[in-house]
């Protein structure tokens, strides 16, 4: 198959029934009969299972899609296929998550045979037995741009010559425009003088079809700073506002090298009711009267007033997508924790007098960020769903590598003055603590709110919104083998950065999708996604191509409600508190078996807890299958090269200082891990190094990390950041202390004189 065949949609042959299929995967006529797939059912092909599902589908009343597949590590050989029900995901607002498929795996026969196969769905099926051609759902290649001009169609044209900026002109947008009779559907390759009439028509063909818009992003050349691409929406598209549904209908234009502006992508599918017919003519007059109403909600943050029959743009009050309620049940519940807890820390930001988003963090969770707050993960789930409250998290990773809380917020609005609110807010909570790392959404706004709270702060995209875009961008080449299979080779394997810029630009080219305009604004932004730029960043682990799982994961459903929220949170931290203090007692109080006699081992092992030094116990043991080749001297500092045995491929450079025990891999393990690895670890083998120098024991990851047993400050970081440890390290011993103290009146006196005591030795020490 090529590629221009993947830009239409795949059909199958359809009968009137069913096609029975014998189990080895040859058809059957039988009118209307229809055979079940079942776990052992045989076929010739991949294709022929996929056939079969396809139709089997059909006659069910669903769509199915082409999932993942599985090489054979031998040879590469396709070995294994998923099919899934085409609303499996949640890439686009019409997919459910639903679970239905079926694997087919290559038998050594050569035959295809069904391994494993689930029915259920999660949504309603299509029983209207009315009979289909069976068909796959694809994704459509983005058409080559071109400047080609294919609007006679609609007939649209300017009289104006609005230039090529691609700033939307309201002002020009006279009512009588608006109210012009609706001239086509939009469709790709569509192409404008200007995106004044690129919107100008969207606008009225949403007001015939029965919606209305709103401006979406735009974006930005990084040459010139002109606009190069914007997009126009659906007014329910996002979740800022009760009224919104996420809704995924919008068209966007592409900016030419010629000016001209052409729609080169475009989704009309609502996940809502359009408002019922009635007279277009009725319907186009109308929509310039409630112009403004509809571009006040806008992402542009703009209010339209009519000035000499046209419009102007102003400045508008944001506006807060948190219900009303919520505020006054979630402060009250602040000033309750407050009372208990004298860490707890909360903030309410209020524009013009309008409450918008909140952030709250309570003791436990400042005092963990002293600790585990270098890499953190600002959780933004919310975004991916019909979620009735905005809730966000910062995430971190503590000394078992298990999620830990550091802060929560209520997001008021998708704006970049609501993340830098709530940035700023979690600083200060931190006494101006800063991240190492931090991963979040790749969204314009969140890129400038870390930038401008966080400098020096390293931005890591999440993987989860990569992949949906890679879904949305790339269409069928992702289902194309060889296309996925060089893709991910490019972006996973590459070692260097002259390597990844080799394969990249091999890949664009044999693709034909050097135009891409997605592919060319990752590519600019590769030092937040590709794992080659990434590794030498502490990241705490976290996997480069996935991240950790939701902080509350069940516990905060979609569409909980207000009365549960509180107690579902607070449900949510209790069990990640009590799974961490499981692990706390297990490290203290167990020990796990010992693999050799190295001391390195046992040096670990007394210091690491126990989930970390099975990380460093295995990294250790694969160490003795290597082999390390002095190659280079240069004064103190000797370099290795260090390989796999039996296994030339895999080779890295490690430079090792003898003269103060410095030592540094290229595969940047512990830059980005935090633990050394197996080469660095076959060099000290080599050099009968007996104890790992302390700076290659991270604190974070010790038993002693939580109880803040602190140093040195050079373990920590500098004196200002040693400071605020010792200071929350002090505060959550007392708070245990206090609670201890007060449990009679007994207990009282004595801790009092305890206390009173430790006082006078602190005196005189001064």
């Amino acid at each position: 198959m090529n590629r221009q065949d993947l830009g239409n949609t795949m059909t199958v042959r359809a009968k009137p029934g069913l096609a029975a299929f014998k189990t080895n995967g040859q058809r059957e006529d039988e009118g209307e009969s229809r055979m079940d797939p079942y776990v052992g059912l045989e076929f010739d092909s991949a294709e022929a299972a996929q056939e079969f599902y396809n139709s089997y589908a059909t006659q069910i009343g669903f769509k199915i899609r082409i999932g993942q597949l599985y090489r054979s590590r031998v040879d590469g050989s396709v070995v294994s296929r998923r099919y899934v029900c085409s609303k499996e995901g949640f890439q686009t607002n019409s997919r459910t998550g639903c679970p239905a498929f079926i694997r087919v795996q290559k038998g050594d026969s050569g035959k295809w045979v069904l391994a494993n196969i689930k029915k259920e769905h999660n949504h309603d099926l299509d029983i209207s037995g009315e009979v289909r051609t069976p068909t796959i759902q694809r994704k459509v290649i983005p058409a080559p741009k071109t400047t080609s001009v294919v609007s006679s169609r609609t007939g649209i044209r300017s009289l104006e010559d609005d230039g090529p900026s691609g700033v939307i002109d309201l002002k020009r947008l006279k009512r009588e425009e608006l109210e012009a009779e609706p001239r086509g559907e939009p469709c790709k390759g569509l192409d404008f003088i200007s995106a004044n009439e690129a919107y100008k028509f969207y606008y009225t063909y949403a007001a015939n079809m029965g919606f209305k818009v709103r401006i979406g992003q735009l974006f930005r050349s990084k040459n010139d700073g002109s606009i190069t691409s914007r997009r126009f929406v659906c007014s329910k598209e996002g979740h800022q506002h009760p009224s919104r549904v996420g809704c995924g209908a919008f068209m966007r234009i592409q900016r030419q090298d010629s000016g001209r502006w052409v729609v080169d992508r475009l989704s009309k599918e609502h996940n809502h009711e359009l408002d019922s017919p009635e007279d277009a003519g009725r319907k186009i007059a109308a929509a310039a009267k409630g112009f403004k109403e509809e571009l006040s909600s806008g992402l542009e943050n703009l209010d339209l007033l009519e000035t000499n029959g046209g419009l102007s743009l102003v400045k508008r009050d944001r506006g807060s997508g948190i219900g009303s309620r919520w505020y006054s049940v979630l402060l009250e519940y602040f000033q309750s924790r407050q009372a208990e807890d004298t860490g707890f820390f909360y903030a309410l930001e209020v524009d013009n007098g309008r409450c918008m988003s909140l952030f709250w963090v309570d003791g436990r969770s400042r005092f963990s960020c002293t600790q585990f707050g270098d890499a953190i993960v600002f959780d933004t789930s919310y975004r991916r769903g019909s979620f009735t409250v905005p809730f966000a998290s910062f995430v971190g990773v503590n000394h078992h590598r298990q999620p830990v809380l550091l802060g929560c917020a209520l997001i008021a609005d998708e704006s970049e003055e609501s993340f830098t609110w709530v940035f700023q807010a979690w600083v200060r909570a931190m006494s101006g603590k800063r991240p190492v790392s931090i991963i979040a959404d790749q969204d314009k706004c969140i890129q400038n709110s870390i930038a401008q709270v966080f400098p020096g702060t390293h931005h890591r995209f999440s993987a989860w919104q990569i992949v949906s875009m890679e879904h949305e961008n790339l269409g069928a080449l992702r289902s194309m083998d060889e296309f996925k299979f060089e893709y991910e080779t490019c972006i996973s394997q590459s070692q260097t950065a002259s390597e990844f810029d080799s394969a990249w630009s091999v890949l664009v080219t044999k693709y034909n999708i050097k135009e891409n305009a997605w592919l060319k604004e990752m590519y600019k932004m590769r030092k937040s996604w590709v794992p080659l730029y990434l590794r030498g960043i502490f990241f705490a682990g976290i996997p480069v191509d996935g991240s950790m799982k939701s902080y509350f994961g069940t516990f905060l459903t979609s569409q909980v409600p207000l009365n549960e929220f509180l107690m579902r949170y607070e449900k949510a931290t209790e069990h990640h508190r009590e799974e961490e203090r499981k692990e706390d007692f297990n490290s203290f109080n167990l020990q796990t078996v010992l693999h050799t006699k190295d001391p390195l081992e046992e040096q670990c092992r007394r210091l690491y807890t126990i989930t970390v030094f099975k990380v460093f116990q295995k990294e250790l043991l694969e160490s003795y299958s290597y082999v390390g080749i002095k190659i280079n001297i240069e004064g103190a500092i000797s370099r290795y090269l260090v390989q796999r045995c039996g296994n030339g491929d895999e080779r890295n450079t490690v430079a090792f200082n003898a003269s103060n025990l410095n030592i540094s891999c290229s595969c940047k393990m512990f830059e980005f891990e935090g633990i050394l690895c197996r080469h660095a670890l076959k060099v000290f083998q080599i050099m009968n190094i007996r104890e790992i120098p302390s700076r290659y024991i991270l604190h974070r990851w010790t038993k002693s990390a939580k109880y803040g047993i602190l140093r040195d400050v050079d373990s920590i970081g500098g004196s200002q950041d040693f400071k605020a440890l010792m200071v929350w390290s002090l505060r959550e011993e007392a708070h245990s202390y206090i609670d201890a103290g007060a449990a009679s009146i007994e207990r009282y006196k004595l801790a009092f004189e305890i206390l009173q005591e430790g006082r006078r030795n602190l005196c005189w020490q001064n």
